[in-house]
């Protein structure tokens, strides 16, 4: 039996060759392969053939040598045996350049070059019955369900958008396969050096850049032939596990913003079965939060932002939670011990850079809130998040994007916020200053930013008033000559006095 053209890699590629291991040579072609049960009945000319044997090697090194030789003086220069062998062939076939391999199962190595090379339609049969195998399988999400069809099929399996390989399993898509995709393509095969991709479209309500791909390193017609067809068969499986994750995250999603909303409604104090389900989603309430929302400005789907904010989330090293809420997504940061004043900067330039990935895709802007303790600390930082977040869409100067802390409440201030609100914002924002700083920074706000006036009022001298007032500016991270900020400030001085927060 004779088949024209096949390939080393090809072989290898093949998931039904029953396993084999190449005991020397490297990459090679051959014009023809010739099956037979030993070595006499091989034709006694060929040119550039590869000879499967059926019979098992020789047992002595001698014999072996001398099969070898006469192999190559047919013409040969590939060699398919069985068998176990006691000594190495390495030195001698590299001397007569030969490559030989050893399969476990030689007939079954016979078929699937017979497959490769004179019935490509059997090979992708093949394929199409493996890939129907794993139709049965109740995959419990993509990662898996692309695992049993890369472990049925043989070859790599990847989910990929325009943004890069989304999931995978079995060998890696080589990226130069990738980059030559044609994503408008109904079913588009790429080849380069590193083999070859067939893929097609993926229908998702979340995307309409997703394409399933099965590649190889083999680039041999049948191989194309037969990945092609199957990858037209993966893909309705792909899209009804798309179909069913996205449905069950719109569901998830949802449970957990009805969560979020019988917390808030409680006011931090959440019954029994409230605190029961925060438990079983790894919810901590206990120790310090840092909360933030990103809202949009105008109409946007939630859900479609959150996993924007999930996917930036997961790349920082923060116990984070975000989920969905009214016209945007609310989350926050936990802390078990308080938080250095360089963690909550840390924090802030985190939320910053997601607020900014937010924007490449939304209009929308950011708050955050201030550092608080405990259930209740959580509400109120939320709380925080929120007003900011309003704040912020009125503050293209700010980038949409306000802090809760020193000048962001002072702000908050400036936007009205009332009550126990206000109260807080102020006194959260004086925070760093002493009783007798406090008194001099009201003194000068109210006597319009006179140093004299103020020393005069206090029965201080100009300079220590001129010292104090530095020190102020520097404790407070604030620039007293913005009109803005000083009537911030003015605000939270009066709140303090009038309510009587430390």
């Amino acid at each position: 039996m004779s088949q024209p053209g096949l390939s080393l890699t090809s072989l290898q590629e093949h998931p039904g060759t029953g396993g084999l291991v190449v005991l020397a040579g490297g990459e090679r072609s051959w014009s023809t392969t010739v099956v037979e049960s030993r070595e006499g009945d091989l034709p006694a000319q060929v040119d550039q053939a590869l000879a499967i044997l059926l019979s098992p090697m020789p047992t002595a090194s001698w014999q072996v040598d001398a099969l070898l030789r006469r192999v190559r003086d047919r013409g040969f220069t590939g060699l398919i045996v069985s068998g176990a062998l006691t000594t190495s062939i390495e030195p001698l076939a590299r001397t007569l350049d030969l490559v030989v391999l050893l399969a476990q199962q030689p007939i079954r190595t016979a078929r699937a070059a017979w497959e490769l090379v004179e019935a490509p339609n059997v090979l992708a049969l093949s394929v199409v019955r493996r890939v129907a195998q794993s139709i049965e399988y109740q995959a419990v999400g993509m990662e898996d369900l692309l695992h049993n069809v890369a472990a049925n099929v043989g070859h790599g399996i990847a989910l990929v958008g325009t943004d890069g390989v989304l999931s995978t399993a079995g060998e890696p898509l080589p990226e130069s396969l990738l980059t030559s995709m044609t994503f408008s393509a109904w079913l588009d095969v790429a080849v380069t050096g590193d083999g070859f991709a067939a893929s097609v479209p993926v229908q998702s309500r979340s995307r309409t850049d997703l394409r399933i791909v099965l590649h190889s390193r083999d680039t041999g017609r049948a191989q194309r032939t037969a990945l092609s067809t199957a990858v037209e068969m993966v893909m309705p499986m792909v899209a009804a596990r798309l179909l069913v994750d996205e449905v069950e995250a719109v569901s998830e999603v949802s449970r957990s913003s009805g969560l979020l909303g019988d917390f808030l409604e409680a006011g931090g104090a959440a019954d029994a079965e409230t605190e029961r389900r925060m438990r079983a989603r790894g919810w901590r309430t206990s120790g310090h939060h840092i909360g933030f929302r990103v809202l949009g400005r105008g109409r946007l789907d939630p859900f479609e932002l959150l996993q924007v904010v999930n996917a930036h989330l997961a790349t920082i090293p923060l116990d984070s939670r975000a989920t969905t809420r009214g016209g945007g997504v609310t989350g926050w940061v936990s802390f078990t011990d308080a938080p250095t004043p360089h963690q909550v900067s840390r924090v802030a330039q985190d939320l910053l850079e997601l607020h900014q990935a937010a924007l490449a895709s939304f209009r929308v802007a950011t708050g955050v809130g201030s550092v608080q303790q405990g259930p209740l600390g959580l509400t109120v930082t939320l709380g925080e998040a929120r007003d900011a977040a309003r704040l912020a869409s009125d503050r293209e100067r700010a980038g949409w994007f306000v802090h809760v802390d020193r000048l962001g409440l002072g702000q908050l201030l400036l936007a009205g916020t009332t009550g126990d609100t206000l109260a807080r914002a102020a006194s959260s924002l004086l925070s760093p200053l002493s009783e007798h700083e406090r008194e001099t920074l009201a003194v000068y706000l109210d006597e319009e930013s006179s140093i004299v006036a103020t020393g005069h009022r206090l029965g201080l001298h100009r300079n220590t008033v001129t010292t104090r007032m530095r020190r102020i500016q520097t404790l407070l991270g604030a620039d007293l000559k913005d009109p803005e900020t000083r009537l911030a400030l003015q605000l939270a001085t009066r709140a303090v006095e009038r309510h009587g927060v430390d």
